[in-house]
């Protein structure tokens, strides 16, 4: 039977927040009310890696987390507390990196190494100095400078001979050894003696090691290393060879252009080619993970590759150890649905989720998992506290203050296409060349040039409207056809021009498995290869949008940032009651068991400081006011180049709405702030690509906008900034903590499985990682929730009371998790498979509420939420009572109980009538709590 959690708690496993460290904090998460511990990779990663995904080996549990017996001893301690194990793993790529040993075998051996086939490369590139060999864009500068300068430095070791770049090492194939270690082989013969023992073994080591580098089929491991073993022992028991062998290697690194061009002819006859980072950005045969060089892509769809992936975590999963899978970026794989059907299989009771970004509207495949991550949750209903109504004047806001009008799809276009030109042309070349091959065999692809069909594959991948489709040699979707034709359209109504090239390649991508038409005069492998391009061009379509939009576009188009997150869409300005409805209608008949996420480590700002941007948006007037306000204020901080303020107005946009977003209301943590605001500036600037950039980055605009973050931050220097963003920070925080606590009640109980990313147990008003991934406080957490506890079986009003007169410390939001959590363990059924009634709400505020029901069978739930509060109460003054709300009423249907008891408050509430419906006054729900959750059973 499929293991469903009833929540799910992630944590950032660290060296220093390992495996070991986690059992300490499982009496914590089981008396909040978690039922699954929900781990970031656990698998062998890069030394000092921090997150996890940069992984070296999967077969292995990191030792440097504790190893496979501390990750047993975590999942027994949970046993013990009733919880499980929710694992993250990360089937897409690897590092690129000397640890990793299967990546090395293959640089070693190439073809013959039983690795060769794994990873994710174009063996079979067009270009010759890319044929046969995976290029390394791993140096800081061109490589015949970084050869010139003596940066390259051959070596041997252990390991055996290698090229050095710093801390970087490449291993040598095999057949190089005889060219390092026989030239000017006399001197050593003439010492030992040609016919000596010495030599005759010295001789027979290096033909044997380049005797297997010659060998065809799959070089054995066990030989290769035996043989360099034997190569070792004589170096090591030998002053004379030793001594030879170190003057062998000495001269490649001499600084003279003799031993520069014997070192290039060395390096020309390797498995791997050394380039200059920038190459990867316009030639490249590997896959990487979306543009970061050093992760390469694995070919999963492989039955050996699949083996070796999940050689760690199955053994597990069968065990008990591990509950559930949560599949990472499975947009990266070749073919998503054939993998997961495998995990499946392999893995038949394990809840399974994938990390999967929908764009709204967008519906998931018909997998056989449980459902995403919950990005669509967080996106939807985030947006239900964003004023929808006030879309135009906030727009105008923006607008005035920046100078800017360009549309949010246009901005995206032109991102994707900057991305593209900047960070994917390699990729996109690749494909034009595979696509160019395939129309040299087609008479009506026969005129068009490379150059061409480059053109309009990127204006059709710009266009995509998704991350991907799905089409396979099995299948094709409507829906995958009807995005697959948007695209296409939408890239011919705006370039015209490349009207014959773009029914060219639409006709492939409708019909990869036909060649186009019923009619093409193809061979099977023909065939082959139009099917391979449109599964490699889905492969491209997922990091063009990760990279033009969440990295790229999400910090240009600032009109609200809080809707600048992972899965939502700027241009989309909130989210109707009417629309959550039908949102949670369809995840419950769909997706019951998906999550409902509301931070992840990916999110762009902490949940509860996107809940206080999303104020602003109730308030367009007094914001403008305040802005220009600020920007008055703050005018002679913009230092001016070229006679152009710095930073532009966007940004100092931006930077106005991150602050009201994190600002602290404890004074304490405001040196923390203007030291983390540095480093988000830095990044908010370079990822918008605007005026600097990762790729070059403009030391002096990045300068000048952090000394105007510095500036207008500090206590003196800042104080007339400061003591106009004080008001407005305590008034968005205010109503931002009780957005908040409507959003956490929603995530326990709509449909799906509520999730909470480490630490948003109390206030979250981190920015973009990695601030999203400091060490939590779990000491202060236990004892409070310990507090809690405690204090509900004395004087449960009198806690209520406290948490909502101290709402700052976060306690208010702990309680409500901590209740709420334990409201839907004991109610697990109700709330995993009941069904979703909206309610319908009247009066004056009926458009404040959001309420429904959940029913199965005799079991009930009524939940009620507040929000849009800034026309509702002044701040500072709790939204409660009938004096509040008024003539607001919930209209409950027939049928529903009359009795139910209050998760919050611990009390029983009467409803008199409702046999036949009844209405329930808000300010009686709301009367002692801004929010309510009710249970009942049927007589």
């Amino acid at each position: 039977m499929t293991h469903i959690p009833t929540a799910t708690y992630r944590v950032q496993f660290t060296p220093s927040f390992d495996l070991r460290a986690a059992q300490s904090i499982v009496p914590y998460l089981s008396g909040l009310g978690v039922t699954d511990l929900y781990g970031s990779p656990v698998f062998d990663a890069r030394p000092g890696s921090t997150h996890g995904y940069d992984i070296t080996d999967h077969a292995l549990i990191n030792p440097r987390l504790g190893g496979v017996e501390a990750y047993r001893s975590l999942a027994g301690l949970l046993s013990v507390h009733g919880m499980s194990l929710l694992q993250d793993i990360v089937p897409n790529h690897m590092a690129f990196d000397r640890h990793n040993r299967l990546l090395m075998d293959v640089l070693e051996n190439g073809p013959r190494s039983p690795y060769y086939g794994f990873f994710d490369v174009a063996w079979d590139h067009p270009y010759e100095h890319l044929r046969e060999r995976i290029l390394a864009p791993f140096l800081g500068k061109f490589y015949g400078k970084a050869l010139h300068e003596g940066e390259l430095r051959l070596e041997y070791d252990d390991e055996g001979l290698a090229v050095r770049y710093y801390d970087q090492r490449y291993p040598l194939g095999l057949r190089s050894y005889g060219k390092v270690f026989l030239r000017n082989l006399e001197r050593v013969e003439e010492r030992l003696g040609r016919n000596s023992a010495e030599i005759v073994r010295f001789l027979g080591a290096i033909h044997f090691i380049e005797s297997i580098g010659k060998q065809g089929g799959v070089a054995r491991t066990e030989d290769v290393r035996h043989a360099k073993a034997m190569l070792r022992e004589l170096y090591r028991g030998n002053e004379a060879i030793r001594e030879f062998m170190d003057n062998a290697v000495a001269f490649y690194n001499r600084p003279d252009p003799r031993a520069r061009d014997a070192l290039d002819a060395v390096l020309a006859d390797q498995g791997f080619r050394l380039s200059f980072w920038k190459v990867a950005s316009e030639e490249i045969n590997y896959r990487r993970f979306f543009t970061i060089n050093d992760l390469i892509c694995l070919r999963t769809e492989l039955s050996d590759v699949f083996e070796y992936v999940h050689r760690a975590v199955l053994p597990l999963a069968r065990e008990g150890a591990v509950a559930g899978l949560r599949v990472d970026h499975i947009d990266g794989l070749y073919d998503p649905a054939r993998y997961l059907q495998r995990l499946r299989k392999a893995a038949p009771d394990a809840y399974i989720v994938v990390e999967k970004i929908l764009e709204p509207g967008e519906t998931l495949p018909d997998w056989p998992i449980q459902g995403t991550t919950g990005y669509d949750f967080m996106a939807c209903v985030n947006g239900l506290f964003v004023h929808e109504e006030n879309a135009q004047p906030f727009t105008r806001v923006y607008r005035r203050f920046t100078g800017g009008s360009t549309p949010y799809e246009e901005i995206l276009a032109a991102k994707k296409r900057l991305i593209v030109g900047k960070h994917l042309a390699g990729n996109v070349d690749n494909l034009a060349q595979l696509l160019k091959r395939i129309a040299d065999r087609d008479r009506s692809g026969r005129d068009i040039t490379l150059y061409g069909l480059k053109r309009a594959l990127v204006e059709v991948m710009v266009y995509f409207p998704v991350y991907r489709t799905y089409v396979n040699d099995a299948e094709f979707s409507a829906r995958d056809r009807e995005l697959l034709e948007r695209a296409v359209g939408d890239a011919r109504a705006r370039f015209p021009d490349l009207d014959y090239e773009l029914d060219f390649i639409e006709r492939y991508l409708l019909n990869p498995a036909g060649g186009g038409n019923a009619d093409w005069e193809s061979e099977p492998p023909e065939r082959s290869r139009a099917l391979r391009f449109v599964m490699e061009l889905q492969q491209l379509t997922g990091p063009l949008m990760a990279k033009g939009c969440e990295d790229t576009a999400f910090y240009v188009y600032n009109r609200l940032i809080s809707l600048n997150e992972v899965g939502s869409n700027p241009d989309r300005f909130g989210t109707t009651p009417a629309e959550f409805h039908r949102f949670n209608v369809d995840r419950l008949r769909s997706w019951p068991n998906t999550m409902n996420a509301t931070a992840t480590h990916d999110s762009k700002r902490g949940e509860d400081a996107r809940t206080r941007i999303d104020v602003l948006s109730e308030i367009p007037a007094d914001w403008e006011r305040v802005v220009r306000q600020f920007a008055s204020i703050n005018h002679r901080r913009r230092l001016r180049r070229h006679g152009v303020p710095i930073p532009d107005r966007n940004d100092e946009y931006l930077f106005y709405q991150v602050l009201a977003g994190s600002f602290p209301l404890d004074e304490r943590e405001l040196p923390s702030l203007r030291r983390r605001m540095r480093e988000y500036v830095v990044k908010a600037v370079r990822e918008a690509k605007v005026h600097t950039a990762w790729i070059k980055p403009d030391a002096e605009y990045e300068e000048r906008c952090t000394g105007f973050m510095d500036a207008i931050l500090d206590e003196d220097k800042g104080r007339p900034f400061l003591s106009l963003l004080r008001p407005l920070v305590r008034r968005v925080a205010f109503y931002g903590m009780l957005n908040s606590l409507s959003q956490t009640l929603l995530k326990i109980t709509c449909p799906g499985v509520p999730d909470f990313y480490q630490g948003t147990e109390l206030w979250d008003l981190s920015l973009v990682d990695p601030d999203n991934r400091r060490p939590v406080d779990y000491s202060r957490r236990s004892a409070m929730l310990n507090k809690i506890r405690q204090d509900i079986g004395v004087d449960r009003r009198a806690l209520i009371e406290r948490a909502l007169q101290n709402m700052e410390t976060g306690e208010v939001k702990l309680l409500l998790t901590h209740l709420a959590l334990l409201s839907r363990r004991a109610h697990a059924d109700l709330f995993a498979r009941g069904e979703y009634l909206p309610v319908e709400v009247r009066g004056t505020l009926r458009e404040h509420v959001f309420t429904f029901l959940r029913r199965l069978e005799g079991s009930w739930a009524l939940v009620a939420v507040p929000r849009l509060l800034t026309s509702v109460t002044s701040e500072g003054v709790l939204p409660l009572g009938r004096s509040c709300w008024r003539d607001t009423t919930l209209a409950l249907p027939a049928g529903v109980p009359d009795v139910w008891d209050d998760a919050i408050s611990g009390t029983l509430r009467r409803f008199d009538g409702c046999q036949s419906g009844c209405g329930v006054a808000a300010g009686d729900l709301f009367d002692n709590f801004p929010v309510s959750l009710l249970t009942a059973r049927a007589v």
